[in-house]
């Protein structure tokens, strides 16, 4: 399989690797639950909070299949392309990730596609939560400083 990033150097994405990325919905909330964290996240518990947006219930509400339909696809497929990009670290020994430093180049087209997101969901709630400096601030932002 080819690798995601094709430029001569690793760390640039290219446009079509940001577009791969960004087209399966279960690597964006995992990319959405990422936000804001400094410190590893488990993937267990990732994967709770990933499946309770796909069900729109509260992680403590998800099914056991539905969070490990959602553990086993994140740990097989959407978690190491997002590191082999880059964009996250995964610690596979202690079983967690964190977002590295490609993540920069990804977020501007995250914060667009986030707009598409369900309305009136616990996604929405959980990004519409967060403080100003969150994912919809900065995008209220950006649009506040498009005007004249």
């Amino acid at each position: 399989m080819e690798a995601l990033t094709t430029s001569e150097k690793p760390e640039d994405l290219t446009a079509d690797t940001i577009l791969e990325l960004l087209a399966n919905r279960r690597r964006r909330y995992l990319l959405y639950a990422l936000r804001g964290h400094d410190d590893p996240i488990e993937l267990s518990e990732l994967a709770e909070q990933v499946a309770g947006w796909e069900h729109d219930v509260p992680p403590a509400d998800v099914a056991k299949n539905e969070y490990k339909s959602v553990y086993v696809s994140s740990v097989q497929c959407h978690v190491p392309k997002l590191d082999d990009a880059g964009v996250v670290d995964h610690d596979e020994d202690n079983h967690t990730v964190i977002l590295s430093e490609n993540f920069t180049q990804l977020e501007p087209y995250l914060q667009l596609v986030v707009l598409d997101e369900p309305k009136n969901s616990t996604l929405h709630t959980a990004l519409h939560g967060e403080s100003s400096e969150g994912l919809i601030g900065q995008i209220r932002e950006n649009v506040s400083r498009l005007k004249p």
